[in-house]
């Protein structure tokens, strides 16, 4: 399940800048030729950095919504 945003400065429920940091393993294949093939991603864990409004600019005022 995803979080979901609400900007309580000008009523925002759409559209967010959402800094993350995440860590992911996952089996890196390359061919003799050199091309890389990303296999199997597993999300180990991820954490939201920061939220900022696209509409009032600012994240001071971001509520996680149910």
């Amino acid at each position: 399940m995803v979080d979901r945003y609400r900007c309580s400065a000008c009523g925002n429920l759409t559209r967010f800048d959402v800094v993350t940091t995440t860590t992911v393993r996952a089996f890196h294949h390359y061919t003799m030729g050199g091309e890389l093939s990303v296999e199997e991603p597993e999300v180990l864990s991820a954490t939201v950095d920061s939220v900022t409004c696209r509409w009032c600019g600012h994240g001071r005022n971001i509520e996680t919504v149910a």
